[in-house]
This record gives structure tokens, C-alpha cells and sequence, in this order.
């Protein structure tokens, strides 16, 4: 048999070695991206946890709006039933001028008690009426 050269040996161990590396590189990176894998799913399941709390938070001041807009506007329904009942000085007496009783107004009496007045003033002295809840 023939002796190999020392030189040949020499490279066959190299390469020997370079493989075992590419193996175990190999297998890294088959570990690498099962880890990835594993990441992305647990990112996943964060982002869903997330987004579960946050709908839950947004469905909670939800229902709290819509609860402070009904209690809103269940006292407003309220405050215009009782509606004020006074009128201011001015449109009193302007009205007693013209023969009108503040107590019992009807609105024929009112529309020719301002008869004499422009067009803006009229509207003015019938909604300070309407917001005293003397006229409908």
C-alpha cells in the first residue's frame, strides 16, 4: 500500500472539519427558524391580547357615554317640563302696554299686540316668550 501524503491528509482533515461546521451551521439555522417561528406566534397572541383589551376598554367608555347621554338628556326632558316661567321686565311691559296679560296669553293676542314692532323685534319678543314657556 502507499503512504498518502502528509499534505493530503492535512486537507482531508480541513475539509473534514469545514463540514462538520456547515453541518452544525445548518442545523443553527433549522433552530433559528423554529425560534422565529415561536416568536412571531407569541407576537401574535400579544397583538390579539392587545387588541381584546382595548375593544373591551373602548366597549366599557361605550356604555358609560351612553349611560352620562341618557342621564343628559333625561334631566334636560326634565328641566323643560318644569321651564321657566318668568319674562323679562322689558317684554312685560311692553306687552302691558298693549292690553296684553302675561298670565294669560293666547297667541292671536300676542301677534297683535306686536304688530306695531319690526320684524326682528318680533321674533325676539316671541322667543324670550317661548323660552319663559309662556308660548308654544
Amino acid at each position: 500500500m502507499r503512504e498518502v501524503p502528509v499534505e493530503l491528509v492535512d486537507a482531508m482533515e480541513r475539509l473534514i472539519e469545514a463540514v462538520e461546521r456547515l453541518e452544525a451551521t445548518v442545523q443553527d439555522a433549522g433552530s433559528a427558524k423554529n425560534v422565529s417561528a415561536s416568536a412571531e406566534e407569541i407576537a401574535e397572541k400579544i397583538v390579539a391580547t392587545v387588541e381584546t383589551q382595548r375593544e373591551t376598554e373602548l366597549e366599557r367608555k361605550l356604555a358609560e357615554a351612553e349611560a352620562k347621554i341618557a342621564e343628559l338628556t333625561a334631566a334636560a326632558s326634565a328641566s323643560q317640563a318644569s321651564g321657566r316661567k318668568t319674562v323679562p321686565a322689558g317684554v312685560a311691559s311692553m306687552l302691558a302696554k298693549q292690553g296684553v296679560a302675561v298670565e294669560s296669553m293666547e297667541a292671536g293676542a300676542v301677534d297683535s299686540a306686536l304688530a306695531s314692532l319690526s320684524i326682528e323685534q318680533r321674533i325676539a319678543v316671541k322667543s324670550e316668550l317661548m323660552r319663559a314657556g309662556l308660548l308654544g
